[in-house]
């Protein structure tokens, strides 16, 4: 399975959704593919104890001999340097390449395609900001529509959508991807880092094709990559909800703000490890 784009420690992270997907399944593999933490905007007044929940619920899978790999993205750059970092069944990477039943996966988060991200690094993080109350205002809209009973407005998706220069941003990335992995000779090309999930098959020449996996985010499309009996297929969250309903957890709530006691919480994740 593979999930990206989680950003915990932001407003925008669905943290409670992402306990409930994660308590659905069973991986051999778990690759957390950048931007799984948001160190960017961490700050020490919001860390939710339901954040600390999805941290242990990984802590959980590696205890069980999942292999979990996680690899460095653009908000979480600052485990770059640890690359090779390994503790128990849980390792801290920037690339990844693997055999997946005879077939060349290359996976990474995908900032490297991003010129913002390079050269105005300052302008990435003040767009991450402005992103992060985005979100805010987006969820203040939908607690309206709700009482309303009127559909949920994804604010900030719908404008990505409608702006030509994302869209057109959003067609180069694809292409940076596709043409590295025709150079590299893989099969499969699996990133993140603009939050837009997408499965598609590029038949590149006769014999020679390269699929590109994109896991999406954990904010907004709640999405994931899961690789199963040789194929790959994205797991939506809204869709696949009903089939989570009847779980365990499905009822409970997340902790308020109010609610914090993070030396406490930390206090018990170190010791897991």
């Amino acid at each position: 399975m593979v999930i990206s784009d989680v950003h915990l420690g932001t407003y925008g992270c669905r943290s409670k959704e992402l306990i409930r997907y994660l308590k659905s399944i069973d991986p051999k593999i778990l690759i957390l593919n950048g931007d799984f933490i948001d160190i960017w905007q961490f700050s020490k007044r919001y860390w939710p104890k339901s954040h600390m929940r999805v941290l242990k619920q990984i802590l959980n899978f590696a205890s069980k001999g999942t292999k979990v790999y996680y690899i460095t993205g653009n908000h979480d750059e600052m485990l770059r340097k640890f690359e090779g970092l390994k503790m128990g069944n849980i390792q801290i990477l920037n690339k990844l390449e693997l055999d997946l039943d005879g077939k060349k996966a290359f996976f990474f988060h995908g900032d490297i395609f991003d010129a913002i991200i390079i050269y105005s690094k300052w302008l990435a993080k003040i767009g991450a900001i402005f992103y992060d109350y985005l979100i805010l205002l987006n969820a203040l809209i939908n607690s309206v529509t709700k009482i309303l009973r009127l559909k949920n407005i994804p604010l900030s998706k719908k404008i990505k959508n409608n702006v030509k220069s994302a869209v057109k941003f959003i067609n180069h990335y694809e292409k940076g991807v596709i043409q590295m992995g025709l150079h590299k000779n893989y099969d499969f090309m699996v990133c993140g880092h603009i939050h837009q999930p997408e499965n598609r098959q590029y038949q590149v020449y006769e014999g020679k094709s390269v699929q590109y996996l994109n896991s999406g985010d954990w904010i907004e499309n709640m999405t994931a990559l899961e690789y199963h009996k040789k194929k790959w297929s994205i797991y939506y969250y809204v869709k696949d909800f009903a089939l989570l309903q009847n779980s365990p957890d499905a009822e409970e709530e997340v902790p308020s703000i109010a609610d914090l006691d993070n030396k406490e919480l930390f206090r018990k994740l170190l010791a897991e490890i």
